[in-house]
């Protein structure tokens, strides 16, 4: 399995891309990732065309297992970011 890529070497990847200099392909980037943090931790989602859906779900109250002590012990509500894979993306894996 490959190394991900640091972010770093994705500002350069874009820059290269978009055929601009780093600073503005790190801006850009920048300032997706606010916008995605702003609109999924409002409630909201965002779609990335040919990336996937990014949104929050509420997960209910639950019981879980210390599984150092083996206890049940009650978990609260809480919310977790998922992401919906676009079927474009994962055709273009499974080639």
């Amino acid at each position: 399995m490959a190394k991900p890529l640091t972010k770093t070497q994705l500002v350069a990847a874009l820059a290269e891309e978009m055929g601009t200099d780093k600073k503005s392909a790190g801006a850009a980037l920048d300032a997706m990732s606010e916008v995605i943090t702003r609109e999924v931790s409002g409630g909201g989602a965002v779609t990335l065309p040919g990336v996937g859906k990014i949104y929050c779900r509420e997960r209910p109250e639950r019981m879980v297992r210390n599984p150092a002590t083996g206890e049940q012990i009650k978990k609260d509500a809480d919310k977790v970011v998922k992401m919906t894979i676009a079927k474009a993306l994962k055709d273009s894996v499974n080639s």
